[in-house]
């Protein structure tokens, strides 16, 4: 006879035994969760095909979107000093749901950004510029923290999603510089060479962005508008 178990499978491989009786409870939060982010998710494909057919070009190249590890909430919250319930997780974290939307230029992300925020139905918590005022390692990004409604069988609930928006160079950096930071054993002054080098390509990746912005800006001047990708 197979045992029992009190562990709850939210996804392949993944097991999560504190959760225990609540497991339904948690699943339905998920399912919350993932339908405010397919909400967001296709704002911004919509936002797409409207930039594409006023600007003559696709502003977005990439759209990613995850859901946060039930072990990193569970790792979160015993942080931050809460206890875990579906309650407290949706009142005090923010990135449950998150969209990363891959851009070609800097300029498109504030017009996105600023297309998203002006929908009636999407409200703005608040947003950190990562850009204009990079972190400390180099790493450039623009958060939004909004939320938007999602309409249940008998509800409706305003759910939050974590918007990242990036370029390519910024989301190129960022990928490389998240595995490079997790490697181990690395000496303190070794670490402190690898940080300042981390940053010294943010900058040359920064650089790029920009150079690259200002020739769009030139061909788009001289009267020629770049094509739309298929």
């Amino acid at each position: 006879m197979m045992e029992e178990s009190n562990e709850i499978r939210f996804a392949p491989g993944l097991v999560i035994a504190e959760l225990k009786g609540n497991g339904r409870e948690y699943m339905e939060m998920y399912s919350r969760y993932s339908s405010a982010m397919l909400e967001v998710e296709t704002k911004f494909k919509v936002l797409n095909i409207e930039f594409s057919s006023k600007f003559d070009r696709n502003p977005i190249e990439t759209i990613k979107t995850r859901l946060k590890r039930p072990a990193s909430i569970i790792e979160k919250m015993k942080r931050i000093g809460v206890p875990l319930s579906v309650a407290n997780v949706e009142r005090e974290l923010s990135d449950v749901a998150g969209v990363r939307v891959i851009c070609s230029f800097v300029d498109d992300i504030y017009k996105l950004a600023d297309m998203l925020a002006v929908q009636d139905d999407v409200y703005v918590l608040r947003t950190k510029d990562y850009i204009k005022h990079p972190k400390e390692s180099g790493y450039r990004s623009l958060h939004m923290i909004v939320e938007v409604p999602i309409f249940l069988s008998q509800e409706k609930r305003f759910v939050r999603v974590e918007v990242q928006l990036r370029t390519i160079a910024m989301d190129f950096w960022a990928s490389l510089e998240h595995k490079l930071r997790y490697k181990k054993d690395i000496p303190p002054d070794t670490a402190q060479e690898i940080a300042a080098a981390l940053r010294e390509c943010a900058d040359t990746a920064s650089r790029t962005d920009i150079a690259m912005n200002d020739i769009r800006k030139r061909i788009e001047a001289s009267g020629f508008k770049p094509g739309i990708e298929n």
